[in-house]
């Protein structure tokens, strides 16, 4: 029987203090699968080199040199999180059965890859891992979280609460995830809409082990943000109801006044003016910019540039002459 073949693609930016731990890490946790005939013994660690300013890709190149289970790929510039993800699925789903993605932090569970490889081999296409706790999370990120999984729900985005970006997808999975072209990309939101036998396994989110992290606040918000502009027209069509009840209130407002003016009792003020004003004003920069975000994302989309630029491809090349050295091998026999 054919053995997997299985690629852990591992997006990296400036990880030079966590990337030695994580590299031996994985690698003593794919010599046990080898070992043991799980997986394929040509599968491999492919480490995504996102544009990192530190010596990240001088150590991934050092990692190859030491032990051809690691290979690596390396952006032009710094393109992001989940353009990594998506380079590194890409080139590897050309010579891999299944694919698994986990952060360089290890934060996720290493040890469920194993558990992950062992569904995909049941028949599950799909195999999502799922945090089953937020106790480490601070209470303002675990309410953060709770408050976006929620709102996420309630525009029809179909999002698996407490999944990050740990998962395991079959070759025919990554397929069909390539031929989504938007630029803006939410795969935490895509990835529920591919279908296939689909499994979750779940694990407790460890301390990142060195280093900082990627995802302040600030980029977290944008991130959140991102993923609801990405699926879902709804804060349109929130600014749209906005709209309706102040003109609702606007109009009690006009019969209340003329109520007041027949009666004698018409009072002047330049606070309520004001206070007006700054209130109809406000609302109406929020809706543009709202609208501008949703404009920006169809400027980017239109334009069809590239999601990455990939400077350096060592896993191809590696997978290419692992193909030569076997048809000449079978040219011997």
């Amino acid at each position: 029987m054919k053995q997997t073949k299985l690629t852990i693609v591992v997006p990296c930016y400036n990880e030079e203090e966590v990337l030695p731990i994580s590299a031996e890490t994985l690698r003593s946790i794919m010599q046990q699968m080898i070992d043991s005939n799980q997986v394929d013994g040509n599968s491999k660690i492919l480490f995504v080199n996102d544009g990192s300013k530190d010596k990240t890709w001088s150590l991934i190149k050092d990692l190859e040199s030491k032990d051809n289970i690691f290979t690596g790929l390396k952006f032009s510039r710094n393109f992001g999180h989940q353009n990594a993800l998506m380079a590194g699925m890409k080139v590897a789903g050309r010579y891999s059965d299944c694919v698994i993605t986990i952060d360089a932090d290890l934060q996720d569970d290493e040890n469920l890859i194993s558990k992950m490889v062992a569904s995909y081999q049941k028949g599950n296409e799909v195999v999502l891992g799922v945090r089953n706790d937020r106790s480490s999370d601070s209470h303002f990120k675990r309410w953060t979280a709770e408050t976006f999984y929620s709102v996420m729900g309630k525009m029809g985005v179909q999002l698996v609460p407490d999944h990050a970006d740990f998962r395991l997808l079959g070759k025919r999975a990554v397929d069909v995830l390539m031929s989504y072209k938007e630029t803006n990309l939410f795969l935490r939101g895509i990835i529920p809409q591919l279908g296939f036998n689909t499994d979750q396994l779940y694990y407790q989110r460890k301390p990142r082990l060195a280093g900082e992290t990627k995802y302040p606040l600030k980029k977290m918000l944008s991130f959140a943000f991102d993923g609801i502009t990405s699926f879902s027209i709804a804060p349109i069509k929130a600014i749209m109801s906005l709209g309706i009840l102040v003109i609702g209130i606007s109009l009690v407002m006009v019969i209340y006044s003329i109520i007041r003016f027949f009666t004698g009792n018409v009072i002047s003020g330049w606070a309520s003016i004001m206070t007006s004003l700054w209130f109809l004003g406000g609302i109406q920069l929020i809706g543009i910019s709202v609208i501008g975000e949703y404009l920006g994302k169809i400027y980017a989309e239109v334009k069809h540039r590239p999601r990455y630029i990939i400077e350096t491809d060592d896993y191809s090349a590696t997978q290419q002459t692992h193909v030569n050295d076997t048809v000449h091998d079978l040219a011997g026999v």
